[in-house]
């Protein structure tokens, strides 16, 4: 399904889960002017489309001591697709990486990794260098405050 196969009160509806995943489904459909079947009943097709994927509790890294973020780049010289299959089931297995990237340009990939402190950084960084063969330049980089950071997606 596209943005465009998407009417007002659909985008109505996704722009309030991303703001309130615990509304109940009298309250979306009051918060969009429908009745709860004609509003459950989209609600089902967005999650069949699969635009609405999952619906998840969003915790605080910081109270839960997770306040350390580095920007992990990864330059490689094997670019076979065994080595990439093997590759990508690793560092996704890393309970550490939040997101996970092959890019275009200088580095081939790029993680964000969220841990508690620069020890903790440290023992993942020499688990991630020593779990994968072929990696030829590893940078990180450490973000010092966050300053934007949102999970909605811009739906307009």
């Amino acid at each position: 399904m596209k943005m465009s196969q998407l009417d007002s009160i659909d985008k109505q509806l996704l722009q309030r889960l991303q703001a309130d995943g615990t509304l109940s489904l009298n309250e979306l459909a009051e918060l969009v002017n429908l009745t709860t079947t004609p509003c459950w009943k989209r609600l089902k097709r967005l999650e069949e489309a699969g635009v609405i994927e999952k619906r998840v509790a969003l915790l605080n890294a910081e109270q839960l001591g997770l306040s350390f973020t580095a920007f992990v780049q990864i330059k490689t010289s094997n670019h076979s697709q065994a080595w990439y299959h093997q590759f990508v089931a690793t560092v996704t297995e890393f309970p550490e990486v939040m997101e996970f990237y092959r890019m275009a340009g200088e580095y081939d990939y790029m993680l964000k990794v969220l841990v508690q402190d620069m020890k903790r950084f440290d023992t993942f960084y020499k688990k991630l260098v020593n779990s994968i063969d072929g990696l030829s330049n590893v940078t990180s980089s450490f973000a010092m405050e966050p300053l934007k950071y949102t999970t909605a997606l811009p739906i307009e």
